[in-house]
């Protein structure tokens, strides 16, 4: 009867210890990914939505894992009424790159070798929010970083990049954005 409290918090130990160990880099400190133009869990400004210029928000990131040898960043909407609808798909993003200025071009392959994959729009590059009207969508922008360049076209799906990212993840960043359509 002693055994069985003694096993249980050794097993939710190791995986608290698990848990922080995988999750931030050696020296402890966790990757961040931040916007000059919202903060976490803060409103998307309309200039990066599908009722604006419709271009991507300035991201940066920091305390980025030293064996890191490239980015990878999806952005996409939970609350979309058909599924997760994906916004963006980027990836081989350079290790030594901390940031991405908006307005990302729409190319498939940028001039630092970074490539992009196709959205639930049916493009390449980035589509930003346009939720039916009601309430408030939110908007996961996650940063992984990677471990090795990923051997991905330009084009590749969400699903290609997580199947091809099995393995290689050493950090994971998130921000999270809002958008009501107006």
């Amino acid at each position: 009867m002693f055994i069985e409290p003694v096993w249980k918090i050794f097993m939710i130990s190791t995986a608290i210890l698990c848990l922080n160990l995988f999750s931030a880099d050696k020296g402890g400190k966790t990757m961040q990914l931040k916007s000059n133009a919202f903060g976490n869990g803060q409103p998307i400004p309309a200039k990066y939505t599908g009722q604006g210029k419709d271009i991507s928000p300035p991201l940066e990131w920091s305390e980025v894992p030293s064996e890191t040898k490239s980015f990878a960043i999806i952005a996409d909407d939970p609350d979309a009424p058909v599924g997760t609808w994906v916004h963006w798909v980027i990836y081989n993003i350079p290790s030594d790159v901390t940031k991405l200025d908006e307005n990302v071009p729409a190319k498939e392959t940028l001039p630092n070798g970074a490539k992009q994959g196709i959205n639930d729009f049916g493009k390449f590059g980035y589509g930003g929010p346009m939720p039916p009207p009601g309430k408030p969508h939110r908007y996961y922008f996650k940063l992984y970083a990677l471990d090795t360049v990923l051997n991905l076209k330009p084009r590749a799906t969400k699903q290609d990049l997580l199947k091809s990212m099995q393995g290689h993840i050493l950090a994971q960043a998130e921000l999270i954005g809002t958008y009501q359509r107006k």
